[in-house]
C-alpha cells in the first residue's frame, strides 16, 4: 500500500482512482496532480515506483490542502459563519438544510425523526 497525506491507497486500484480515497481530491484534481508528476493514469498503485510515489506525495503535500488541514478549514468556515449569524450559519445551529432545499416534506437526514 502506499501511503500518501496519512492515508493508505488500495494496491489494486489505478493511481487516478487511488488517489481519491484522499479527502479533497477528486478524479479531476487526480488527474491534474499525475500531469504534474508525468504519471500515466492507467498504471497501478502497486506498479508505481519510488520516486513517482515520493514525487505524488511531495506535490500533494506542497500544492493542495488535503485531509486534516482541508477538514479543520472547513469546520472553521461553518463556526465562523455561525458566529456572525448569517443565514447560512443559522440554518447550521438549528440543524436545517443550509442550500435552500425545502423541508416541509424532505429533509429527514438533515431535521432528524419525527417527533411524537
Amino acid at each position: 500500500m502506499a501511503h500518501i497525506a496519512g492515508v493508505d491507497i488500495p494496491k489494486k486500484k489505478r493511481v487516478v482512482i487511488g488517489l481519491t480515497y484522499i479527502f479533497g481530491i477528486g478524479k479531476s484534481l487526480s488527474q491534474e496532480i499525475l500531469k504534474k508528476a508525468n504519471v500515466d493514469e492507467n498504471t497501478k498503485v502497486q506498479d508505481l515506483t519510488d520516486e513517482e510515489e515520493k514525487m505524488l506525495r511531495a506535490i500533494i503535500q506542497d500544492d493542495y490542502e488535503v485531509e486534516g488541514d482541508l477538514r479543520t478549514k472547513r469546520t472553521l468556515d461553518i463556526k465562523r459563519l455561525m458566529e456572525i449569524g448569517c443565514y447560512r450559519g443559522i440554518r447550521h445551529k438549528k440543524g436545517m438544510p443550509v442550500r435552500g432545499q425545502r423541508t416541509h416534506t424532505n429533509a429527514k437526514t438533515r431535521r432528524g425523526r419525527k417527533k411524537k
